[in-house]
């Protein structure tokens, strides 16, 4: 088992930048993939962008540019930094462990979710 708990969540001006936070506790932290999905009111789940435990990174085109995903195998944490953020970043964040995909069904493990507004 893997339990995950995001943080760094809030209210955020267009423009601004917010940086999330995971912390993972239980199995093995470094076997997995890391991932970030989103979502918002009305709509699927969908991806942001994940990370293997070797560095390896993947974003969806919506965010590639403006986020940057880390990992910080000593305090079994993964970040999502979120610059330049736009209204339509507006949605729940979930953190997630798993396979390496952008498919949200390849992860077993995912958190409680963090509120992230962006407004205009």
């Amino acid at each position: 088992q893997v339990q995950l708990v995001e943080s760094g969540g809030g209210l955020v001006q267009a423009g601004g930048s917010l940086r999330l936070s995971c912390a993972a506790s239980g199995r093995t932290f470094s076997i997995y993939v890391m991932g970030w999905f989103r979502q918002a009111p009305g709509k699927e789940r969908e991806f942001v962008a994940a990370t293997t435990s070797g560095g390896s990174t993947v974003y969806s085109d919506s965010v590639k540019g403006r986020f940057t995903i880390s990992r910080d195998h000593v305090k079994n944490t993964v970040y999502l930094q979120m610059n330049s953020l736009k209204s339509e970043d507006t949605a729940i964040y979930y953190c997630a462990a798993g396979r390496w995909s952008t498919m949200s069904y390849a992860y077993d493990y995912w958190g409680q979710g963090t509120q992230v507004t962006v407004s205009s």
